[in-house]
C-alpha cells in the first residue's frame, strides 16, 4: 500500500531500493535534512536554465576567442546597456564593458591618468555599477552557485553587497560603508578585478566547443591553457584536433600533417614556444636537401609569412617541403598496412614520370609544378633514406616528451569525445556517414560493422585507446594509427570526402584534380527528415526545440549561405574564426547563444587586439539573430540537469518514506 502523502512509493519498492537509500542517508541522515534537500532542489527547477554557448573552428585565434569569452559573446554589453542605457553615455557604457573584460590592464590605463580625486570618484562610481551588473548576471543562479564562484577573499564581501540594496534606507549607510572602506584600504583594484572575473564567469553557465582547436592561427596552446582555468565546458573533437592528439600518440602521419600545416601558415608559435617541439633537425635537414631548391609551391601563406623576411620566409618553404614530401612516404606506409581503409588511391608517388615531370591521374597526364624530388627513388618512391629515418625518430621524440602538449591532450579527452547531446541538442564537428538514399552508412572498424550512434562511440572508446594504460598492445597500434584516418579517411565523420587533395593542390596547376568529393550528409543534412532520423538514432525523443549543432565547413554569408537548415532544424557555426577564412566567409566566426528564451546567432567581425581594446574600448562588433524563441520562458527543470535534479528529488522522497516508517533509522546531523 502507497502512502498517501508521498504516492507511488511503497515499502517493497523502498526495500528494494535500501542500498541506494542508505548511501544516501549518509548525507542526508534525517527527516529535517532530506526535507529541506527537497525543498531546495525544487526551487533550483524553478530558476531560468543557464545560457548555454556554441563555438566551432576556433583554429587557433586566441585572441578573438579570449575576447568572446570575456565579453560573452556580447551578452555583458546587452546587459550594461539594459541596465544603464538612459544614464549613461556610449562612451561610458563602452569604458565600463571594457573595465569588465580587462580588469588588470584597463586599471593600470586608468591608475595611470588619474588624479587621487577623481580615482576615489572613479572607484566609488565604478564599484557601485558593478554590483548592479553582477546583480544582473546571477540573477538566475543560486545563492550557493554563486558563491562558489566568488574568489575566497572576497566572497563575504561581495555577497553581502549583492543582496543588500543601497536603496534600502535602513542599509543604505552600511551598503556605502562597505564602499567606502574598500577604497580606503586600498583594495579597490583588487576588489574590482574580482567583481569583474565573476561577471565573466556567470555569464556563461555552459561552453560547447564543436571542435578544431587547432592549426592556422597561431594562439591555440594559449586557447587550451584558457580552458584549463574554465572548469564549464565540453569538447566535440574536429579533425584538426584529432590530428594533434594522434601526433601526441606517436602517429608519425599525423607529426608530419602538423609540422605541415604549421609551416603552410608560417605558424611555429604552437609547435615551439607553445609546445617547445624542436624544429632544428627538420631545418637542417630541409637545408642540407632543398639548399639550391626555390620550393615555390611551398611557400607560406597568411600574415605572418607576409610580415617574415624573405630569408625566413625561404628556409620555411624548405621546411615546408620537406616535411610534405616525407608525409607522402609515411602515408602510403599506413595505407599498406590498412587495405580495409581502401585509400590505395592517396598513394601517388609510384605514379610520377620523373624523367617528364608529370603525373597520370585517372589515365590522365598532369604536368608537374616542380620535378625535384632528390629524397625519393623512383624505383622505390616510398622508401625513407637513413636521413629521413633519423628524422622521423627526432620529430616523434619531440612531440612524445612535451609534457604541455600532454596535458592539453588530456584535457580533450577528459573534456571531449566525438558527440555530445545536451538539452536536445546533438552537436559533432563534421559528418555522419549516410549513403545516397539518406540512410546510416555502415562502416567497418576492426571487424565491426557499425553506423549511427554506435559508430561514433565505438569511434570515440579507440580514440581514448593509445592514452589509457591497459589498452593492449594490438589495439593501441591500431587506436594510433586510426588518428590519421579521422583526419582524412573517406568515411570519417571528422572529414567523410572522397580524398584530401594535399599532393595535387601542391604539384598540379589543373584545378580539376584538387577537387575533394563530400559525402552525403553535406547536401541530406539540409533535409528536414533526414536530421530527425539522425536525432531519433540519438535517442533524441521528437521535440520541437531539437537540433543537430555542427561545424567544420565555412558558412559564406558572402555567398548567400545561411547557417539555419532543414527547417531549423540544423544549425552550421564554422564562421570563419581563422584570418585565412575571413575573405571566404564574410565575417570572423559565430557564436550561437541558448538561453532561457531560445536560441540566438552571434555574427563576430574581425578583432583587433585585445591591446587596442584595452587602450581605445574597442569590442568585437557582433551582429545578433533571433533563430528560435519560446512560447514560455525555459527553466531548470525543462534541461537535462533538471531531469538529473528531479531524479535526486525522487530518491530524497522515497528516502523521507523509509525514515516515517522506520525502514531506515535517522541519525543525529555530524557536527
Amino acid at each position: 500500500m502507497s502512502d498517501p502523502i508521498i504516492p507511488d512509493i511503497t515499502p517493497d519498492k523502498v526495500r528494494a531500493d535500501r542500498r541506494v537509500l542508505e548511501l544516501l542517508s549518509n548525507s542526508f541522515p534525517n527527516i529535517g535534512s532530506a526535507s529541506t534537500e527537497i525543498i531546495n532542489l525544487k526551487a533550483i527547477l524553478n530558476l531560468p536554465k543557464g545560457t548555454e554557448h556554441f563555438v566551432a573552428d576556433i583554429h587557433g585565434e586566441s585572441d578573438a576567442f579570449v575576447h568572446i569569452l570575456k565579453n560573452a559573446s556580447g551578452n555583458i554589453k546587452r546587459k550594461v546597456t539594459e541596465l544603464f542605457g538612459t544614464a549613461l553615455s556610449v562612451n561610458d557604457i563602452r569604458e565600463l564593458c571594457t573595465l569588465i573584460y580587462y580588469p588588470e590592464q584597463k586599471l593600470e590605463y586608468i591608475t595611470d591618468e588619474a588624479d587621487l580625486t577623481h580615482l576615489s570618484d572613479f572607484y566609488n562610481i565604478t564599484l557601485h555599477r558593478l554590483v548592479k551588473v553582477l546583480r544582473s548576471v546571477s540573477s538566475k543562479y543560486t545563492r550557493s552557485k554563486v558563491r562558489k564562484a566568488l574568489p575566497r577573499e572576497f566572497a563575504y564581501i561581495i555577497e553581502e553587497l549583492l543582496h543588500e540594496s543601497a536603496s534600502d534606507e535602513n542599509k543604505q549607510a552600511y551598503f556605502n560603508q562597505i564602499v567606502e572602506t574598500i577604497i580606503s584600504t586600498g583594495q579597490a583594484d583588487a576588489f574590482i578585478v574580482a567583481m569583474c572575473n565573476v561577471i565573466q564567469r556567470l555569464s556563461i553557465d555552459q561552453l560547447h566547443i564543436l571542435g578544431d582547436v587547432y592549426d592556422r592561427g597561431p594562439g591555440a596552446h594559449i586557447i587550451m591553457d584558457k580552458l584549463i582555468e574554465y572548469d564549464r565546458f565540453d569538447f566535440q573533437w574536429g579533425n584538426h584536433d584529432a590530428l594533434w592528439m594522434g601526433a601526441a600518440a606517436g602517429n608519425d602521419a599525423c607529426i608530419a600533417n602538423v609540422l605541415r600545416i604549421s609551416l603552410r601558415y608560417a605558424n611555429l608559435a604552437t609547435l615551439e614556444d607553445g609546445y617547445g617541439i624542436n624544429l632544428v633537425p627538420l631545418a637542417t635537414f630541409a637545408m642540407e636537401v632543398y639548399g639550391n631548391d626555390e620550393c615555390a609551391e611551398f611557400c607560406p601563406k597568411g600574415d605572418l609569412a607576409d610580415r617574415m623576411p624573405d630569408k625566413n620566409r625561404m628556409l620555411l618553404s624548405r621546411m615546408h617541403k620537406a616535411i610534405a614530401i616525407l608525409q607522402f612516404k609515411i602515408e602510403a606506409a599506413l595505407i599498406n598496412r590498412h587495405p580495409e581503409w581502401q585509400m590505395e588511391h592517396r598513394k601517388l608517388l609510384h605514379l610520377i614520370n620523373y624523367t617528364l615531370g608529370t603525373i597520370t591521374l585517372n589515365g590522365k597526364e598532369y604536368s608537374l609544378t616542380s620535378n625535384s624530388f632528390p629524397t625519393i627513388n623512383p624505383a622505390n618512391p616510398y622508401d625513407l633514406t637513413p636521413e629521413e629515418q633519423d628524422l622521423v625518430s627526432k620529430l616523434r621524440h619531440s612531440f612524445r616528451v612535451s609534457d604541455k602538449l600532454a596535458r592539453h591532450i588530456k584535457l580533450l579527452l577528459s573534456h571531449g569525445s566525438i558527440f555530445g547531446v545536451y538539452n536536445s541538442n546533438l552537436l559533432f564537428h563534421a559528418s555522419m556517414p549516410l549513403n545516397a538514399d539518406g540512410s546510416l552508412r555502415t562502416v567497418e572498424i576492426q571487424g565491426e560493422q557499425l553506423q549511427g550512434r554506435k559508430l561514433f562511440e565505438r569511434i570515440d572508446q579507440v580514440l581514448r585507446a593509445p592514452f589509457n594504460f591497459d589498452t593492449p598492445t594490438s589495439q593501441r597500434n591500431y587506436a594510433v594509427d586510426y588518428y590519421w584516418y579521422m583526419w582524412c579517411g573517406p568515411n570519417s565523420p571528422l572529414f567523410d570526402k572522397s580524398k584530401m587533395a594535399t599532393f595535387e593542390s601542391y604539384f598540379i596547376a589543373d584545378k580539376e584534380t584538387h577537387h575533394e568529393e563530400k559525402g552525403h550528409y553535406y547536401e541530406l543534412r539540409n533535409n528536414e527528415n533526414v536530421c530527425n532520423m539522425i536525432l531519433d538514432e540519438f535517442g533524441i525523443s521528437s521535440s520541437q526545440h531539437r537540433h543537430i549543432i555542427n561545424g567544420h565547413v565555412p558558412v559564406r554569408i558572402n555567398k548567400g549561405e545561411t547557417p539555419i537548415r532543414a527547417g531549423g532544424k540544423l544549425m552550421v557555426i564554422d564562421g570563419g574564426f581563422a584570418r585565412a577564412y575571413h575573405a571566404t566567409t564574410g565575417m570572423a566566426g559565430y557564436t550561437l547563444v541558448f538561453h532561457s528564451r531560445g536560441f540566438q546567432l552571434v555574427k563576430h567581425e574581425p578583432f583587433t587586439s585585445a591591446q587596442e581594446a584595452i587602450k581605445s574600448g574597442n569590442d568585437i562588433v557582433s551582429t545578433t539573430e533571433i533563430v528560435e524563441l519560446t512560447t514560455n520562458r525555459m527553466r531548470v527543470s525543462d534541461t537535462d540537469k533538471g531531469q538529473i535534479l528531479q531524479t535526486q528529488i525522487n530518491e530524497l522522497t522515497e528516502l523521507l518514506y523509509a525514515y516515517r516508517h522506520g525502514i531506515i533509522k535517522e541519525r543525529r546531523a555530524k557536527l
